[in-house]
């Protein structure tokens, strides 16, 4: 592991300045970071511990939610807000990784963490445009039985790995951003890039920015929403695909609905396209079929990765029909 200096600052300006410094990283639970760092996928030079601030989550008085960046994912899983107001949040946390990672990892690590393409993790054996820009993707004609479908490019065709991320696209989340040049705020689905000639760079977060915290706008219909994941074995895998949901029904018809995805393409992915589809049919499995297929008539499957077109399909269909079917 190559040396590096490890500092803990003692507020956010502190943090802003030596995260600015060339070769710093922030570090929060450091689940992904580590592993990187042991694999030499990652060499920083300073280590910027910000687990010490923003740890809170703030119910505020028009029904939104702010939750400090080095909140646990245990904690904003446990959250009554959040359990009885925005449930597809709790479930896409507790099902991704195990209790101990989830006890250690925070909110806005989960944002940052990187692929967990095996390509990108394999330094010495497989050439990774993410890792070293230009040398190739070995991916595409590799094998590529978890990779993108949607939004993907010649350059690299890894996924975002986080479960959370996917329900805070469905909830319209709004990202936090302090940096030494001031405050800003960015949609979550504007967070992460696609890789488009340059997937070495994951998001568009400027050198010494970092996330102060993330917001859950007022969603009064997201109590009517979930989150499911298929994977490969039911106990800590990355998923293949999976679908975070929520939807507003009125007598039968779909007022309002929100839909993304993950497993499919870089980032997190709104479903846009499916939600123009839903919104103002009547609900049933017909409608939410053709709104999967819409969806999909974008995908660019790969060798071993056509199956996931069909699975979303199926996925999204499943969904909607327990969110909006009434129990006898």
């Amino acid at each position: 592991m190559t040396p590096f200096t490890y500092f803990r600052p003692g507020d956010a300006a502190d943090a802003q300045s030596r995260g600015a410094l060339p070769g710093a990283k922030y570090l929060g639970g450091g689940t992904n970071l580590v592993d990187l760092m042991r694999e030499s996928v990652e060499r920083p030079q300073t280590l910027v511990d910000v687990t010490g601030l923003s740890n809170s989550i703030e119910e505020r008085p028009d029904g939104s939610l702010l939750i400090g960046a080095a909140v646990r994912n245990t904690a904003l899983a446990e959250n009554r807000a959040v359990r009885m107001r925005f449930p597809l949040l709790a479930r896409g946390i507790l099902a991704g990784a195990s209790a101990q990672i989830r006890n250690m990892a925070t909110i806005g690590g989960n944002i940052l963490q990187r692929t967990r393409c095996t390509y990108f993790y394999d330094r010495d054996g497989a050439r990774c445009n993410k890792r070293s820009p230009g040398q190739g993707c070995d991916a595409r004609d590799g094998f590529n039985r978890m990779h993108a479908i949607l939004g993907a490019s010649p350059a690299c065709v890894a996924t975002h790995p986080s479960d959370m991320c996917v329900a805070l696209a469905a909830l319209g989340a709004i990202v936090h951003l302090q940096s030494a040049q001031g405050a800003r705020v960015l949609a979550i689905t504007d967070i992460h890039r696609l890789p488009e000639d340059h997937p070495e760079i994951d998001t568009v977060l400027a050198p010494g920015e970092m996330i102060a915290a993330v917001e859950l706008p007022p969603l009064p219909f997201a109590v009517r929403s979930t989150y499911r994941k298929v994977r490969d074995r039911a106990s800590y895998a990355f998923g293949l695909v999976s679908v975070a949901a929520a939807v507003d029904v009125d007598d039968g018809t779909i007022k309002e609905v929100r839909l993304a995805l993950g497993g499919v393409a870089h980032k997190p992915w709104r479903a846009l396209t499916a939600e123009a589809a839903l919104k103002g049919k009547p609900a049933g499995e017909a409608v939410f079929w053709a709104a999967g297929e819409a969806e999909l008539s974008a995908a660019q499957p790969l060798s071993h990765n056509a199956f996931k077109i069909e699975l979303v399909k199926r996925l999204i269909t499943a969904v909607l029909l327990e969110l909006t079917t009434i129990p006898s």
